[in-house]
C-alpha cells in the first residue's frame, strides 16, 4: 500500500462507513455487468473485470499487479502490509469468472447487475463477485480511515476457477509464487452464510476442508462386428456393466476430523447425542439433524457418479470401443480406498484413468483463525452459531495449497429465511440481498483487523451504552432519538454503534451522510 496521505490518517468512527456500504453494492453490480463467462477449454475473458478491480485498488493507494496467463485471461494480486510484519500473511482470494447463463431462462438479464427491491441480480451475485466486491469495499475503507489489518493481507482475484484454474490460480502458483511469500492461510468462497435450520436456529457453516476431485475416463475395448451376430466381447456391454456397478456402489463411511467436528457441533445444537455409539451409525445420526444434515451428508464418504457415455456410430454396428466419464470425489485420506475400489468396480474389461485430478484439503478447526472467523460472525448475528464443515466440491484453495497455504471457506452473508443459497450456485435468477453484502463487509473488517477491530467495537459499544441519559436531554434532535433507540436494544450492538456514529457524523459534517463526511 502506498504511504498514507494526511486524508488517510487513522480517524475516529466506524471503519465500515456509509461509503463502504454503498460501494459494496455498486461494485457487485458493476462486476456482474462485466460478462466474464467461462465456457471451459480456454474460452473466457476476465481482463475487463481484472482492470476494474485494479482501478479500485489503485484509487485507494494499493498497488495491484495485473497478470495475464493468456490473452484476456487476467488475474490481479496486491499486498497490504499489516500491523505486525512478523506475523504470517493471510491470502484473501476470489475468482472473477462465472459459469454460462441463458438469458431466456432468467426473469432478470443475467448480466444486468440490476439493483431492485434491496437485491442485486445477475450471474456472479453469489458465485462470487459478491465476495470480490466485499473485499474491495473493505480494503478501500481501511485506506480512507488509516486502519491496517492485523497481518499482511495478500489479495488475489483470479481467472478460470470455474474450469481447470490453469489460467488463474494454477498459473499464479506456478509462475508467481513469490507474490504469496509468507502466506500460511487463506479465505475464499463457499462458507459463512446463514442457514436457517429451524425458526430459531441459525447456522453459519465455515468450510474447513474440501473433498478431492477425481474426474475419470473409462475405456472399454471389444470386438467390433455386425449387430445381428452373437458377440460376447461387446465393448458397450463391458462399459455398461462397469458403469452400473459404479453407480450402485455404496461407499463406506469415513469420518475426517472436520466432518467429525461438524457432526459433533450440529448434534449439540439439535440436542442429539453424538457419542461413540451414535457415530457408529452416522446415517441414523444425520437423520436426526433435520435440514442441517445437508452440510455433512455428501462428505462422510468418497463418491463416484457416472456422468457421460459415448459409443458407436450406427445402430447395427457393434463398436470396438466405448468410453464413459465419472465424477469422483475423494475425502482427505481416502485416496487408497478410492483407487482400489475403482479397480474392482471397473473389472477386467474396462480401463480407467484420471481425466482431471486435484487433492483433498483439510484445515484445523481448533485454530486461532477459525476462532476469529467464528467470533466475527457471531458478533454481528448474536444467537447464531458458526460450525465447521467440509465442502463436497472444490475451489482455488486446492491450487494455493501447493504453496503450503491452508484454506478456509469464508464469504460472509446474512441471509433471510427461505433464501436457498446452494440452489443459486450456477442456478437461474442468481441474486444477493443488499443487507447481506453490508453484513459481509462488517464481518470481513472485524475478522481481518482482529484485536484492533474488537477493541474499537468494545469502546464504541461502551460509549453507546452510556449515551441514553444524554440523548434523552436532547431528544428533540433526530440523531439523539435514533441513537437512544439503538442503545435501548432496537438494533444489534453493531448496528447501534453504526447508527450512533453515523448520526454524530451528520451533526459534525452539517448534515452530510457518513460517507460524505469521510470524503
Amino acid at each position: 500500500m502506498a504511504e498514507q496521505s494526511e486524508s488517510r490518517r487513522p480517524a475516529d468512527g466506524p471503519v465500515v462507513d456509509g461509503r463502504a456500504l454503498e460501494e459494496v453494492v455498486r461494485f457487485t453490480s458493476d462486476l456482474i455487468r462485466i460478462d466474464t463467462t467461462n465456457r471451459g477449454g480456454g474460452d473466457g475473458v476476465e481482463r475487463p473485470a481484472a482492470e476494474y478491480v485494479a482501478e479500485q485498488l489503485a484509487d485507494a493507494g494499493i498497488e495491484p499487479r495485473v497478470l495475464e496467463s493468456a490473452p484476456g485471461r487476467a488475474n490481479v494480486v496486491a499486498r497490504i502490509p499489516g500491523a505486525d510484519p512478523s506475523a504470517d500473511a493471510l491470502l484473501v482470494h476470489g475468482h472473477l469468472d462465472v459459469v454460462p447463463a441463458e438469458a431466456a431462462d432468467w426473469s432478470v438479464h443475467p448480466f444486468s447487475g440490476e439493483v431492485r427491491d434491496g437485491v442485486v441480480w445477475g450471474r456472479g451475485a453469489i458465485d462470487m463477485k459478491n465476495m470480490d466486491a466485499m473485499i474491495l469495499a473493505t480494503v478501500r475503507a481501511w485506506a480512507r480511515s488509516g486502519r491496517r489489518p492485523a497481518r499482511d493481507i495478500v489479495l488475489a482475484f483470479t481467472a478460470d476457477e470455474e474450469d481447470s484454474a490453469a489460467y488463474g490460480s494454477g498459473f499464479l502458483v506456478a509462475e508467481h509464487a513469490a507474490l504469496f511469500e509468507g502466506c500460511t492461510e487463506g479465505i475464499s468462497e463457499s462458507g459463512a452464510y446463514t442457514f436457517h435450520a429451524s425458526d430459531t436456529l441459525r447456522i453459519y457453516p465455515v468450510a474447513a476442508g474440501e473433498r478431492g476431485t477425481a474426474w475419470l475416463k473409462l475405456t472399454a475395448k471389444g470386438r467390433a462386428g455386425h449387430g445381428s451376430k452373437v458377440n460376447h466381447d461387446n465393448a458397450v456391454a463391458h462399459l455398461a456393466a462397469a458403469v452400473a456397478r459404479i453407480g450402485e456402489h455404496r461407499w463406506p463411511v469415513r469420518l475426517t476430523a472436520t466432518v467429525r467436528a461438524a457432526l459433533t457441533e450440529l448434534a449439540a445444537l439439535h440436542g442429539v447425542d453424538a457419542g461413540p455409539q451414535a457415530l457408529a451409525d452416522v446415517d441414523a445420526l444425520m437423520d436426526k439433524l433435520g435440514p442441517a444434515a445437508t452440510f455433512v451428508r455428501p462428505t462422510v464418504r468418497n463418491s463416484a457418479n457416472p456422468t457421460m457415455l459415448s459409443a458407436g456410430y450406427k445402430v447395427n454396428v457393434i463398436p470396438g470401443s466405448a468410453t464413459a466419464f465419472v465424477d469422483g470425489r475423494v475425502l482427505p485420506g481416502g485416496q487408497e480406498e478410492f483407487t482400489a475400489t475403482l479397480d474392482e468396480l471397473t473389472g477386467p474389461h474396462v480401463d480407467w484413468e484420471y481425466h482431471h485430478r486435484e487433492v483433498p484439503l483439510e484445515a484445523p478447526v481448533d485454530s486461532a483463525t477459525f476462532a476469529a472467523m467464528r467470533e466475527a460472525l457471531e458478533h454481528f448475528d448474536p444467537g447464531a452459531h458458526a460450525v465447521p464443515y467440509c465442502m463436497s466440491g472444490g475451489t482455488d484453495a486446492k491450487q494455493f495449497s501447493r504453496l503450503g497455504i491452508t484454506g478456509y471457506g469464508f464469504s460472509p452473508l446474512k441471509l433471510p429465511r427461505g433464501f436457498d443459497y446452494q440452489a443459486l450456485f450456477h442456478g437461474v435468477d442468481e441474486h444477493v440481498p443488499v443487507d447481506a453484502l453490508h453484513f459481509g463487509v462488517r464481518v470481513l473488517d472485524r475478522f481481518l483487523r482482529g484485536a484492533e477491530a474488537r477493541e474499537e467495537s468494545a469502546a464504541q459499544e461502551a460509549g453507546t451504552a452510556a449515551a441514553p441519559a444524554a440523548v434523552a436531554v436532547g431528544a428533540a434532535a433526530g440523531p439523539g432519538a435514533a441513537a437512544a433507540r439503538a442503545a435501548a436494544g432496537g438494533d444489534t450492538a453493531g448496528e447501534a454503534v453504526q447508527t450512533a456514529e453515523r448520526l454524530a457524523r451528520q451533526d459534525v459534517a452539517g448534515g452530510d451522510t457518513a460517507g460524505e463526511a469521510v470524503r
